[in-house]
């Protein structure tokens, strides 16, 4: 697999992974702000690279915030991101008790081998999934892109109708521009600008860099923190690495499984991993008073879900998180359709994919490693000087990824809308999925319509339509049911 092209395209995009990292550690660590904004502030950077460099260097800043919230999670007893949460059950009493490298050490080590162990999936796994893929109609794909929507509307924190609004805005938006089979204007309000549809670095930086800064300056957080850089060494054991294998084995595992279904993600796995390791745990009465295998365990299948979330992107085209959906940007931007055709039809670029990532993850370590008491001496940085650093550098990605004026206000008004309907509760990750899934569903169902001349009966023709169709509807009926339960339970308080 390691041939002389795929060493020398690894050679040549180790300054993009390398600052993909750097970017991802720094924003993960800092509380607030995470993953998503470090990928949105990079995403323009990647319109003049090549495909390979611009898709490692995102995936990077996945891979290295996975791993930076549990920074400031373990030294400021503040997650940097949801998912690094339940981290700090054991993270922080052992910091307290011996010393937060010690913590740091279990945190980086169980990501490393979290990232490993999704991507030895992804490599395993990914290629069978697009041959079966390649066996799949139309009307399959349309049910398979409609039950990742269906997954997302009832998986998200927010209530079922707000959930349900935030998928349909993001599969109006997705038909924003010119349709393809008639060659009419859709949704552009006489618009020329919005003829090819919105740009999609605008969106993706309003929805989520500019609403952030919003977010920032709302909450007026001023005061820098205070950081003690004694006793923040990684280092880590043979014994003690042995000791937690079984944890991030667990973890691992509930990441790959959780990041393959749409929209579950991290946040959701960390917890089930945190469980499941207590649950296998050899002293359970340990957990909550500094259990290595409690650090581990959620770090592991944190970015485990990495490589989990990719698989059915890059096996069936359908992104299997929020973070995936901005990075499929990148591969729009660059004429890249992920799906079981790339699979086939460009294997070079999926084998520079696959090392890229495993070497992405083996530079986490590193990174990490050396640099721990910077990322931590980051957490200083005062919320007054970022936010306006934040907002500068994603406008001028903006206007420098498309030279129009028009973008820069379509981005600064989508942040504006973003930052109010995520006060009323509105969840924006719903949002972008349904906005990237929108062309692979529309173009699915309308075809599957055209080969069956408007017939309806092609979604149930086939078994495999047939069991999709069928889930689809038992999902429907089961949100439905529990949305009236719950509102029933309301009425009766």
């Amino acid at each position: 697999m390691f041939d002389v092209h795929t060493l020398y395209v690894l050679a040549g995009h180790l300054p993009a992974i390398f600052l993909g990292l750097f970017v991802g550690i720094f924003f993960g660590a800092l509380p607030g702000l995470g993953m998503i904004v470090g990928i949105t502030l990079l995403l323009p950077l990647s319109y003049n690279m090549d495909a390979v460099g611009a898709i490692l260097m995102l995936l990077a800043v996945y891979q290295g915030a996975e791993y930076g919230g549990s920074i400031s999670a373990i030294v400021l007893k503040i997650p940097g991101t949801a998912m690094a949460a339940p981290i700090m059950i054991d993270g922080v009493p052992m910091a307290e008790q011996y010393s937060p490298g010690k913590a740091l050490g279990y945190s980086l080590y169980g990501s490393t081998f979290g990232g490993l162990f999704g991507a030895i999936v992804l490599v395993l796994f990914a290629m069978p999934i697009a041959d079966l893929a390649l066996m799949l109609g139309d009307a399959e794909i349309f049910l398979l892109g409609l039950l990742g929507l269906i997954a997302v509307s009832g998986l998200a924190e927010a209530t079922l109708v707000k959930s349900v609004i935030a998928v349909v805005l993001g599969l109006l938006v997705g038909t924003i521009g010119i349709d393809l089979m008639t060659g009419l204007p859709r949704l552009t309000m006489g618009l020329p600008e919005l003829y090819d549809g919105p740009n999609l670095i605008a969106v993706v930086v309003g929805l989520f860099a500019i609403s952030e800064v919003l977010s920032m300056a709302a909450a007026q957080i001023n005061s820098p923190q205070t950081i003690d850089p004694k006793n923040m060494r990684t280092n880590l054991s043979l014994n003690e690495i042995k000791h937690t294998f079984r944890a991030m084995l667990t973890g691992s595992t509930v990441g790959v499984a959780t990041g393959v279904l749409p929209g579950v993600g991290s946040t959701i796995s960390s917890w089930i991993a945190y469980a499941a390791a207590k649950k296998l745990g050899r002293d359970q009465a340990m957990f909550g008073r500094g259990a290595p295998e409690g650090i581990v365990a959620p770090d592991a299948a944190n970015n485990a879900t990495v490589g989990g979330a990719l698989l059915p992107f890059l096996a069936l085209g359908i992104p299997g998180s929020a973070s995936i959906a901005i990075i499929a940007g990148a591969f729009v931007i660059h004429g890249v359709q992920p799906g079981p055709q790339l699979m086939r039809m460009d294997p070079q670029f999926i084998q520079d994919l696959f090392i890229g990532f495993i070497v992405t993850t083996i530079c986490m370590f590193f990174m990490g490693r050396f640099l721990t008491t910077l990322f931590a001496r980051a957490l200083t940085i005062p919320r007054s000087i970022l936010a306006p650093t934040i907002a500068a550098l994603s406008l001028c990605g903006v206007y420098v990824s498309s030279g129009n004026f028009f973008d820069l206000w379509l981005a600064f008004g989508l942040g504006v809308a973003t930052f109010l309907l995520r006060g009323l509760g509105y969840p924006i990750a719903n949002f972008i999925l349904a906005l990237i899934l929108a062309p692979i569903i529309e173009e699915s169902f309308r075809r599957a319509l055209t080969i069956s001349e408007g017939s309806y009966e092609i979604f149930i023709g086939t078994p495999t339509a047939l069991v999709l169709s069928l889930t689809a509807a038992g999902l429907i009926v089961g949100l439905t049911f529990k949305f009236i339960q719950k509102t029933a339970a309301q009425t009766r308080a």
